[in-house]
């Protein structure tokens, strides 16, 4: 759930970063505990932040979460990710997810490469 200063100054600003920052000024505490569990959950092995991000862009995209989505791509193209690796990653979940949703998830990761 970590955010960063790039997201947050992009010109097209979504709901989801709005809505994070009203949690982040409303629950503190609870934001920057899990902003360190995911931190410490990806320091924890040896994925580097590309991969752990397009792992994030999966579940993200399992779950329906728009937000989450479009975090975990962003980050992953700052992480050295791709277009193509990134239309990937979601490609191979079609078996398990179904099209519908990895549909539903290349057309959110399509607004950040436009």
């Amino acid at each position: 759930m970590e955010i960063n200063h790039r997201e947050v100054t992009m010109s097209d600003q979504k709901v989801p970063v709005k809505h994070y920052h009203y949690l982040k000024s409303t629950f503190p505490d609870f934001i920057d505990a899990v902003e360190n569990l995911g931190a410490t959950a990806r320091q924890a092995g040896p994925l580097d932040q590309k991969t752990t991000e397009l792992i994030q862009l999966g579940v993200a995209a399992a779950t329906g979460s728009t937000g989450s989505v479009h975090s975990h791509a962003r980050r992953a193209l700052a992480a050295g990710a791709d277009r193509q690796e990134i239309e990937h990653a979601l490609l191979l979940l079609v078996s398990i997810i179904g099209f519908p949703k990895v549909a539903a998830a290349l057309a959110w990761v399509q607004e950040d490469f436009d």
